[in-house]
């Protein structure tokens, strides 16, 4: 009799890895690695080593590898089927896997082949044919229907491909078929490969431009040149977004500090990306494209420090603020070019060339997010004086940012306005991001937002899918500022998967940071205070004090709107204090507002009045209205009693030209609060009411509960009576004295003459009139007049 007891449990084994229990970064990677197939996630987890789970090592990339089992049992099925059929699916796969080539039809027509055997693939499930080809059941049935066949039908049908392929455009892809036919090495067809992989680039076809290299690499018969391949193949399939094939092959390639750098720059050691990259500059390298290189097994950096020595003030960035290329500080006496006047001729053209041809402004753009993803702002200067003596134009962002390190805020004010200028549409992706930056820093949050999503368009259209993602992450600061968390917040987690599929982690750490401030505008406690776990966590392990930085501003601004002032005030001071890769000086910059309003609710005032001068000092050297509208609101709470009030009037009609529209609610909450201790009970509610509805508008219902909490002590309703009513007439949503203003603006009546009317200020009136069209959901005086007119309510 067979026992029907199951065998005792072997306690000893471990339990077995499941994708759920691997971070999520690695989690990501590997459903992108098995082309999200469960069944080849299942079988590729248990066999990751613990490096490869904690994501510190590349996961595997040769189908072999990832899932054995499933492709065995795919090859045991179409070993199954007729010869004729195979051939038909090996030549279909050969034309699909690993490049696509889109030529099948094509070959079977100049050989005229009989496709009627595919009907056995199709009667068993594997394949179908249609008008366009054929389509195989999923990715590893494909990689089998290749794997399948033997080296010389393989050869047979690359070359057939290779024969078909003569259409304008597709001679890298023809190169590729005739490199995949080879029998062996050929110096001849390695170099046909890098020409084609040269124009591969250049159409924005970086995966192919990488398997091109990846096979004239094979093909060399020099090990010192395939070496040196690999490397540029390394380089082409991390911007294509192929991080872990990118770090393979940077293992067996040249060792090369400017993608050693890039690596640790965004899935790495931010201090190390800097030592690295900086060390590439001195070297002179192509490092971006894979070119340049340091000396097998030795330590380069040392000569940055030498250069470093040699580098005074005299050759800093210190004096050349005034000219230049556009984006750039101007290049030093030395580099051919005189102090106060901009570079011309070849060093004009080098400090604004792409990356190909002259990497080093590329190189120092990657430093200088070295920089400021760890928050040593003090780097920067190192950089700069390092450029200086090696007579390299310095980037724009980097020299505005040692101007503003240094105090010298008008210095950097023009700076980086050259940097931000560069935001054209179609421009390199890196510059675009670097504009974005450099428009964040000054203010501009509407050119911010242009330049990001122009530099992920770009990134896209250049096939350089990692830039795409580092792209959004600056667009996540424009988003907050300007009030559309909803927005913000899908575009960043749309992001964040991104950059998790492309191996960026130090990218969706700073995401993830964005994300917890987004939730704390939201009034989400709980993702707030997860997000942030995760960011700082990570943060702290990598010295990342950028994301560090911004996930404690965003458990501090949930402090804040949830009425825990002294604990938002910490929160907020400790980021200045803390050293680099913990806290941020630009972040605590950024913050000012919102400590002072902290600082202020809790009596600590000596602080608070210090870093609003500051700032107030930067505001007025970049000409921000936002930026000026916070000064000026911080100054409002700063100043006793009835003080306050012209200084809340003058941060609302400066916020009026701006469009950090979510911070002007709350200079109205701040306003009618303090307007209400003053028991000016009418413009105190009006104040209120407006920014209740902003808040409500944006989603954030905590605001929202401090507005109807401060309308309650007014002895005022939650909402205005006209609102809460079922009527469907919009004129229903006005106070009365609101449609009595917008009665005379519908008649012609200038504010000026509404408010003699009143007795009010224009300034007022005009407060009133925006408050109207805001619950009319208008925008102009023509559709106010229509409404009016339309409603009957003119009379």
């Amino acid at each position: 009799m067979t026992p029907v007891n199951p065998p005792p449990l072997d306690r000893t084994s471990p339990p077995q890895r499941t994708t759920s229990g691997l971070p999520e970064g690695v989690r990501v990677r590997v459903l992108h690695a098995v082309y999200g197939d469960p069944r080849a996630a299942a079988e590729l987890v248990p066999l990751l080593t613990d490096r490869q789970s904690a994501g510190l090592d590349p996961l595997p990339t040769e189908p072999s590898a990832l899932a054995p089992g499933l492709l065995r049992a795919h090859r045991a099925e179409i070993r199954a089927l007729p010869d004729d059929t195979r051939l038909l699916l090996l030549l279909a796969a050969a034309d699909q896997y690993p490049v696509a080539t889109h030529a099948f039809l094509r070959a079977v027509a100049a050989v005229r082949l009989d496709t009627r055997p595919l009907e056995a693939a199709e009667a068993a499930g594997i394949a179908q044919s249609g008008a366009g080809g054929v389509v195989f059941r999923d990715a590893w049935t494909r990689i089998a229907a290749y794997e399948t066949g033997s080296p010389a039908d393989r050869r047979d049908v690359h070359r057939l491909l290779a024969r078909v392929l003569h259409g304008a455009g597709e001679t890298p892809r023809r190169s590729w078929q005739r490199g995949a036919g080879a029998l062996g090495p050929s110096a001849r067809l390695s170099a046909e490969l890098r020409t084609a992989a040269e124009q591969a680039r250049a159409a924005g076809q970086l995966t192919l431009t990488r398997a091109l290299l990846e096979r004239a690499a094979t093909l060399s018969p020099t090990p010192s040149e395939q070496s040196r391949l690999r490397a540029r193949a390394a380089t082409a399939a991390w911007h294509a977004g192929d991080a872990d094939r990118a770090r393979r092959l940077a293992a067996t390639a040249t060792p090369d500090d400017g993608l050693t750098g890039l690596f640790a720059l965004r899935a790495g050691n931010a201090t190390e990306a800097f030592d690295a990259l900086l060390t590439a500059v001195v070297q002179g390298g192509d490092g971006e494209d894979g070119q340049g290189s340091s000396p097998a097994g030795g330590n380069t950096y040392p000569r940055v420090r030498r250069e470093l020595r040699g580098a005074g003030e005299g050759n800093g960035v210190r004096g050349r603020e005034g000219g230049g290329a556009p984006g750039t500080a101007q290049a030093p006496r030395g580099a051919g070019a005189g102090r106060g006047r901009p570079a011309s001729g070849a060093a004009a053209r080098a400090t604004t060339a792409p990356v190909a041809s002259a990497p080093a402004p590329h190189l120092l753009a990657r430093a200088t997010e070295a920089a400021i993803y760890t928050g040593d702002l003090r780097r920067c200067r190192e950089a700069a004086a390092l450029a200086g003596r090696l007579g390299i134009g310095v980037p724009g962002t980097l020299g505005g940012l040692v101007a503003a390190f240094e105090g010298r805020y008008e210095d950097a004010r023009g700076l980086l306005e050259a940097a931000a200028g560069r935001c054209g549409p179609g421009g390199d992706p890196t510059l675009l991001v670097h504009a974005g930056i450099a428009a964040l820093m000054l203010g501009d949050h509407t050119r911010a937002a242009t330049a990001t999503v122009r530099a992920a368009a770009s990134a896209r259209a250049r096939g350089a899918t990692a830039t795409v993602a580092q792209a959004l992450e600056f667009r996540a600061y424009a988003d907050f500022w300007t009030g559309r968390p909803q927005t913000g917040a899908a575009t960043a987690t749309d992001a964040l998967r991104q950059a998790y599929a492309t191996g960026q982690d130090n990218g969706a750490c700073h995401l993830q940071a964005a994300l917890a401030m987004f939730a704390a505008v939201t009034g989400d406690a709980a993702t707030c205070r997860e997000r942030a776990a995760t960011a700082r966590s990570y943060a702290l392990a990598r010295g990342l004090g950028l994301p560090a930085a911004l996930a404690q501003w965003a458990l501090a601004f949930l402090d804040l709107a949830d009425g825990r002032f002294a604990g938002a005030a910490a929160r907020l001071r400790a980021l200045a204090g803390f050293g680099p890769g913990h806290g941020h000086r630009a972040i605590r910059h950024l913050a000012t507002p919102h400590y002072v309003e902290a600082a202020v609710r809790t009596g600590d005032t000596r602080v608070a009045r210090a870093a609003h001068a500051d700032y107030h000092r930067w505001a007025s050297a970049v000409c921000s209205v936002d930026d000026l509208a916070l000064s000026a609101r911080c100054r409002a709470l700063l100043a006793p009693g009835a003080e306050a009030v012209e200084h809340y009037r003058t941060a609302l009609d400066l916020h009026a030209r701006g469009d950090r529209d979510f911070e002007r609610a709350r200079t109205e909450l701040l306003f009618g609060s303090a307007l209400r201790r003053l028991r000016r009970r009418t413009e105190a509610r009006d104040r209120l009411y407006s920014a209740l509805e902003a808040f409500e508008y944006f989603g954030a219902p905590h605001c929202a509960t401090q507005a109807r909490a401060e309308l309650r002590a007014l002895g005022a309703p939650a909402l205005p009576a006209p609102a809460r009513g079922r009527n469907d007439d919009p004129i229903t949503r006005l106070t009365a004295q609101q449609l009595l203003i917008a009665r005379m603006a519908a008649d012609g009546a200038t504010n000026r003459e509404i408010a003699a009317r009143f007795a009010l200020s224009p300034r007022t009136i005009d407060h009133h009139l925006r408050g109207v069209f805001s619950r009319l959901g208008i925008r102009s005086r023509i559709d106010l007049v229509r409404l009016l007119g339309d409603g009957g309510h003119a009379q």
